[in-house]
């Protein structure tokens, strides 16, 4: 089959499915599963593709219908200028956290001291897209689920220049556990109200509640202020 065949079969599935980006969806499963390579798949447009590879882009395109996320398929995102290890048990990083980092990279630009605490740190995206953004900062991720804490460990070795330490702890409770003075403070909580998770997109109901609970929405918003932010340093950040 042609490259530009599957493409078509693979949209076709794609909008049967519901699915809302069926044309990007699809050059991302011939890229990554049909293994034709970033930004290939036009200048391969008229080439055959063999049937292994034809029928595992097939078959991926049949999760992606059932509403199965994406990234959760590909078991890689882009997140700033990192390719971040993702899949069932972590939450999928966003271009918005995006701008977490950059916010905090500009900070510690101008700090002598760059020692960060990422909270609920899930797959590393925030601690490694800060450490990438500013390679002086110091971070330690706090990531208490052991689905999401593998995935951590995994991209920390995958950007192992960077200093980066994962640390499995329970944001809720451990806080006693750390006492020293932190230049930053910076998470991405759950924060989706119990009473709305069964409400939620079809694609996100495949990503853990654990990190989309947040309880009345505030529960980890108010252990940060109260346990977490008396140990942030008197010039520093959250």
């Amino acid at each position: 089959m042609k490259v530009s065949e599957l493409h078509s079969q693979i949209v076709g599935i794609l909008e049967a499915g519901g699915c809302e980006t069926p044309a990007f969806d699809a050059v991302c499963l011939l890229e990554d599963i049909a293994d034709i390579g970033r930004g290939k798949v036009r200048e391969y447009w008229q080439d055959t593709v063999p049937d292994v590879p034809t029928q595992a882009a097939l078959a991926a395109a049949r999760r992606r219908a059932a509403g199965e996320p994406l990234q959760y398929i590909l078991g890689t995102w882009d997140f700033l200028n990192l390719t971040l290890c993702v899949g069932e048990g972590v939450l999928i990083p966003r271009p918005e956290t995006e701008l977490l980092c950059e916010t905090v990279a500009e900070y510690l630009r101008h700090k002598p001291r760059k020692n960060v605490w990422d909270l609920c740190a899930g797959s590393g995206c925030v601690g490694l897209g800060i450490a990438a953004l500013e390679p002086k900062a110091n971070v330690t991720a706090y990531e208490f689920s052991d689905k999401a804490f593998t995935y951590l460990q995994e991209n920390i070795r995958r950007y192992s220049h960077y200093a980066v330490t994962a640390v499995k702890a329970d944001v809720l409770n451990d806080y006693d556990r750390f006492t020293d003075p932190v230049d930053v403070i910076v998470s991405n909580p759950p924060y989706i109200p119990s009473a709305d998770l069964d409400g939620l997109q079809r694609e996100v109901q495949y990503e853990p509640r654990m990190a989309l609970d947040g309880g009345d929405g505030y529960r980890f918003y108010r252990t940060i202020a109260d346990h977490w932010l008396p140990k942030l340093s008197p010039d520093g950040l959250v």
